[in-house]
Order: structure tokens, then C-alpha cells, then sequence
């Protein structure tokens, strides 16, 4: 039913959906009751991804004068400041300099203001990839007025960005970027070449919040979750990882993941636990009939894709490879995340790093402390500051220059094409003899 709402999206029409469903149908016979279900689920896709596209374009243009407000946090782009605002409705694009970037900067996403300006269409190629995020053109702003801060839940999820950026700043340089990336996603003060080191090394989903990010916070809310009753305890959960999306700005992944954590919380409350997969499959079909726009989402995809990997793969690859537990286990969930990524990795990006295992062993176990001590951390330095704050924040510098030290060296030593090819061709067939051979002896012994 999944691939079906996917199919129906991707295509924006019915009659294909119809039409795999029938064949799904003649080769597998299900009940008519589902083969309708899938039907309709698909054909519901296709619906609103034909209404998504074709709102997809913006209903006024020309100048504008009103109430503006940020829908994403202001990030510094080639001398300018980026940002996605919304007017009356609909989301546009902003690259401010000067003055009105000056006032634009130090805002969050949340926060609005009266302002005067143009609004105006993107060309076909940059329209396209704004849609996929909504957005419908290009706001020229010539003023700004002043700024309110927004409604009660901005207010909150901005006094808490602003502490524990507080906190982060107390990270000696140039780690604290990348402090702020690994433990809420805000890479926006990133710099080129450590974006680079992370995307040569395999390891930009440390700096993308995701599962894990959410299993952290669930972690460290644990000892109060226990001490509730169960449907208590079901709402907390909930709230927690809703508190965690909207600090985290609704990333795709974060998105997939909260969804994903919400489903499997449900089903502990009422005894109807699913295996991963299953949930996965859950918040991809729910995701992408609310906002259809995810099925172009690459950061969508690596996320699915690297979770299906987890989920699906690695427990099989562990058991295959050579050694002790503690490392099998781990390097089961990062070669079979890689695998399940490569085609999305090598379709956009062109390339898919052979050091990423070794770099991921190494570096994921303490990007995960860091997630886990950074947060309270960083909140708590913001509100201490000073030498205190500093202190506070020693071992969160640490395992952030860690971090950087093993993607800058996992770069380094990166081979030239074709090799990293080479390298996963041999590590795929390497696996392959190893799963024949568990099935001989495994035949074998049952004879």
C-alpha cells in the first residue's frame, strides 16, 4: 500500500495506480478489501500530489506591504541572508543584504514582522526545487519594522534555541558549529570544508537529526517517563518528541523519525507492538499522503533508506561477519544503512565513500554521547555562562573535535574513483560467500 501512495504521488495519476494494483492482484490474490484499500490509498495520493503541484505557484505578485513572518531560521549564503518567510498564506523566498539583512539576521523561524517589498517568481529550475518546500517565488525586501516574536509555542521553541545557542558558543571554535549541527541539526554557521569532510566521509547524517537524535531525548526523559501510568506516560512521550521536532525545525528526517516514534509508542500503549519495518512503512504512507512533496525530498530518502537498512539489513550482516559482538553489531548497522542508501547516494551525489565504515565506527559512538550529555549541556552552560558554562561544556568540545578529527581524516584518505566502487564490490561479495557458506552449514546440520 505504501508503494502504491508513492507510485501514485511520484506520477500525480490514478490510472497507474489502478493498474499495479490489478497485477499486484492477478499474482498474489489477495482479499478484495484490500486490493480496494490499496486503490484507494493510492489514487488518494495521486490527488493530492496533483493539488500540491498545482498550488505550487504564487496566487499575488508585486509589491507588498504587511505582516511577514520567518518560517525558517535566517542562515548566512554568500554574503547574504536566506531565509523562507510567509504572506498571506504562502511561503517565499528571501535573500536580504545590507540593512534589512542586518535586522533579518539574529531572528528565528516564528517571529514576524511589518515589511515592505516585492514579491516576484522564481526562474523554472530554482522554482521547481522551491516547491518541493513550498515555496511558490521570491520576496524582495526593501524594510523592515518591528519585530514580534510570534505565538506561544514559537516563543518557547525560540527562548530555548537562544539559551542553548548561548551554551554552544561556550564550544571553543570552529567546533561549535558543528556542536550545534550533531545535537539539533542548526548547521546553518557550518563552514565549506567541514561540510565537505562530512559529505567525503560518509557522515552527514550526524549533522541531520533523526532517530537517533529522538531515541537520546526519549533516553534521557526515561527516568521520569517510567515514574508515569501508562496512558500518562503515552502523552508524555508524545509531547517530548513533538517539543523535539519543533526545536529541531521540522526537518524531513526528524519528521520520519518523530512519526516513526510516535507509531511505536501507540503500539506499546496498546499492546500491538510492530517490528520496524512495519512502522516504517506506517510513517512513510501517512508522511507522504499529508505532504506529498517528500517523495522529492533527497534528505527524505537517505533518511527512509538509511532506516530501512538498519531495520532490515543489518541484524543479517552482523551475523555474517567475522569477530566479537561489539563489533559486529555495530559495523552490521553502518554497512547495511550504507547499502541501503548507495542508490539515492550515488544517483544525487555520485559517490558512495568506502571509508564511510570505518569512519562511522569510529565516530557515531561519540557523535551519540554528544547528542545525548549535549543537550542538557548546552542548556545548562547557557543559563550558568561564563568559566562555568566552559567547564560544563569540556566534554562535549571534546567529543565534537573527535567527530571532526575522523571525518577530516576519513576524507583525507578517501581513494580516487574508481576505487570506493571496487572497495563496496568486494565487501558485497565478501558477504555473499559468507551467507553461502552459513547456508551450507546450516543445511548441513539439519541433515
Amino acid at each position: 500500500m505504501v508503494a502504491l501512495v508513492v507510485l501514485g504521488v511520484w506520477l500525480q495519476r490514478a490510472l497507474p495506480v489502478v493498474a499495479v494494483s490489478a497485477a499486484l492482484a492477478l499474482i498474489r490474490r489477495p482479499r478484495i478489501g484490500i486490493v480496494l484499500l490499496g486503490v484507494s490509498v493510492g489514487c488518494l495520493g495521486a490527488t493530492r500530489s496533483d493539488h500540491e503541484w498545482r498550488h505550487a505557484v504564487p496566487r499575488s505578485l508585486g509589491a507588498y506591504s504587511g505582516r511577514v513572518c520567518l518560517v525558517t531560521d535566517p542562515a548566512p549564503v554568500q554574503g547574504a541572508v536566506a531565509a523562507v518567510v510567509e504572506i498571506d498564506g504562502e511561503r517565499f523566498q528571501v535573500w536580504a543584504r545590507g540593512s534589512p539583512g542586518r535586522r533579518l539576521s539574529p531572528r528565528l523561524a516564528g517571529e514576524c514582522a511589518a515589511m515592505q517589498g516585492r514579491r516576484r517568481v522564481l526562474d523554472i529550475e530554482a522554482a521547481h526545487r522551491a516547491a518541493i518546500r513550498h515555496v511558490v517565488g521570491r520576496f524582495d525586501i526593501n524594510r523592515i519594522g518591528d519585530w514580534d516574536p510570534g505565538g506561544v509555542a514559537d516563543r518557547a521553541s525560540n527562548r530555548v534555541r537562544r539559551l542553548f545557542a548561548a551554551g554552544a558558543s561556550l564550544v571553543r571554535e570552529p567546533d561549535d558549529a558543528l556542536f550545534a549541527g550533531l545535537v539539533i541539526g542548526d548547521d546553518r554557521y557550518q563552514s565549506i570544508a567541514v561540510i565537505e569532510h562530512f559529505r567525503s566521509a560518509g557522515l552527514s547524517h550526524l549533522t541531520a537529526v533523526s532517530g537517533s537524535n529522538v531515541a537520546f531525548v526519549l533516553a534521557a526523559a526515561a527516568p521520569v517517563l517510567r515514574r508515569l501510568r501508562p496512558a500518562l506516560r503515552w502523552a508524555a512521550t508524545l509531547g517530548a518528541i513533538a517539543w523535539f521536532a519543533a526545536l529541531t525545525r521540522f526537518e524531513p528526517s526528524i519528521v520520519r523519525a518523530s512519526v516513526m516514534a510516535a507509531i511505536a509508542a501507540t503500539g506499546a500503549l496498546l499492546g500491538r507492538e510492530k517490528p520496524p519495518g512495519r512502522v516504517l512503512a506506517l510513517a512513510v504512507g501517512a508522511l507522504v499522503l499529508v505532504d506529498p512533496m517528500l517523495v522529492w525530498s533527497v534528505g527524505f530518502w537517505l533518511s527512509v533508506a538509511a532506516t530501512a537498512g538498519v531495520a532490515l539489513l543489518s541484524g543479517r550482516i552482523a551475523a555474517l561477519l567475522p569477530g566479537p559482538r561489539w563489533f559486529a553489531v555495530p559495523a552490521g548497522v553502518t554497512i547495511g544503512a550504507q547499502i541501503a542508501v548507495a542508490p539515492v547516494s550515488l544517483l544525487v551525489f555520485g559517490t558512495l565513500p568506502i571509508v564511510s565504515v570505518p569512519a562511522n565506527l569510529l565516530a557515531v559512538p561519540v557523535a551519540g554521547f554528544v547528542m545525548l550529555f549535549g543537550l542538557p549541556a548546552g542548556l545548562a552552560a547557557g543559563a550558568l555562562g561564563g568559566a562555568i558554562g566552559r567547564v560544563v561544556q569540556l566534554p562535549s568540545g571534546l567529543g565534537t573535535r573527535w567527530v571532526a578529527t575522523v571525518a577530516a581524516l576519513a576524507a583525507r584518505i578517501e581513494p580516487p574513483a574508481p576505487w570506493p566502487a571496487v572497495g563496496w564490490v568486494c565487501l558485497v561479495a565478501f558477504l555473499g560467500i559468507r551467507a553461502m557458506r552459513c547456508a551450507k552449514v546450516g543445511a548441513w546440520r539439519s541433515t
